[in-house]
């Protein structure tokens, strides 16, 4: 089973967001070389099913020509990054068994990670008992409220909020999905959530962060990885002074 765990030198674990989305278009080969070039340690992509097959995109809106199957993606990983980890992010329910079928065909179960929001899915996911790393992904629609305009200060109450009750949620969550690790959005992250997963073995992966202050923020909290939109950020010179 893949590790997820923080390098020695202590920063988190770089993941690359449907590659790399700033430097290549997102959920394409395109993207994962680049964020190879980068320097990821995993590299995101989303699973949904589109006419019968499954493929690399967030939604039925991005398949376009330049989409990969989910064989052409584990294929890459298999031929073109043999050192980097999957994540694969599950936008669909039903279909585990070939999620995880595809990844023992191409020899990728230990190396992979894979997450989803639905509880369902999560729960199926580690049901298959193919020692593939699961993660449950709070989900974003409980984020979405606006942090400008007339809604900003209901935003700012309920971010509070959601930080205070994230860490009570950890256990629960964790045990209703089976999940390994816990996978939640960056902004409500707090050293008493990663305090939670940690106590029961499980990582953190926190997602999509773009800014170098925020990863900083994140990497000083203990997070076990980090979701970027842009691998550059973890060249930058505040990640190379942190404690390991």
């Amino acid at each position: 089973m893949i590790a997820l765990t923080r390098l020695r030198e202590g920063r988190p674990l770089c993941i690359g967001h449907r590659g790399a989305a700033t430097l290549a278009p997102e959920n394409t080969l395109a993207s994962f070389r680049a964020a190879v070039e980068a320097g990821v340690d995993l590299i995101e992509f989303d699973v949904i099913r589109h006419e019968g097959r499954l493929v690399v995109a967030h939604d039925p809106e991005g398949v376009g020509p330049a989409t990969p199957s989910l064989d052409d993606a584990l294929r890459f990983f298999v031929e073109e990054a043999p050192a980097i980890g999957a994540h694969l992010d599950l936008k669909l329910t039903e279909y585990e068994p070939e999620v995880v079928e595809a990844l023992r065909r191409h020899g990728l179960v230990e190396r992979s990670f894979v997450s989803s929001y639905y509880l369902r899915t999560a729960r199926a996911i580690a049901a298959q008992g193919e020692g593939v790393r699961t993660g449950f992904t709070v989900p974003r629609r409980i984020l979405r409220f606006s942090e400008e305009g007339r809604g900003a200060p209901v935003t700012r109450v309920g971010l509070r909020v959601l930080r205070w009750l994230t860490p009570f949620l950890v256990r629960p969550l964790l045990a209703a999905t089976r999940a390994n690790d816990l996978v939640a959005h960056h902004s409500i992250v707090t050293g008493g959530c990663v305090r939670a997963a940690h106590a029961r073995g499980a990582a953190v992966v926190a997602w999509t962060v773009d800014d170098p202050n925020e990863l900083e923020r994140l990497a000083r909290l203990g997070v076990d990885a980090v979701v970027t939109n842009d691998p550059r950020i973890f060249a930058t010179e505040t990640m190379s002074t942190l404690p390991a």
